[in-house]
């Protein structure tokens, strides 16, 4: 099966420290056969125009979601209270590692899981992910 994941960075090299929607950009990956690939840099334009709405704000899940159009998959070091929202499109990832390439790597430990929860549909619920 093929995923695309998208994962929360200011930097391009480690996680944001703030929620996943208040991102300076998203990395996203394509995963597929037991590899990676790195697709694209997506900024998140939304966030500087929505940068005074507040954490679980549905405009400002809009705002995350419109970015992340064909992404299957959000990895990210926290999220904030839009997680309710955002999983009725998106697995939700918390991943406990603060380098992206870590994420990669606990991304393909746990993809049967991140499979599973993806064929819930909107009974998914998030996942915890750590070294």
């Amino acid at each position: 099966m093929e995923l695309i994941i998208a994962f929360s960075t200011d930097n391009g090299e480690i996680f944001n420290d703030s929620h996943f929607g208040m991102a300076d950009h998203f990395h996203v990956y394509k995963f597929s056969g037991g590899r990676e690939e790195f697709v694209e840099t997506r900024k998140n334009v939304k966030y500087e125009e929505d940068e005074s709405l507040k954490h679980g704000d549905p405009g400002k899940a809009r705002a995350t979601a419109s970015v992340l159009d064909g992404i299957d998959v959000l990895a990210g070091r926290k999220f904030g209270p839009n997680i309710v929202r955002l999983l009725n499109r998106f697995v939700c990832v918390v991943v406990k590692t603060e380098k992206i390439a870590d994420a990669v790597k606990l991304i393909h430990e746990n993809m049967g899981r991140i499979v599973e929860e993806k064929n819930k549909g909107e009974e998914r619920k998030h996942i915890v992910i750590k070294q």
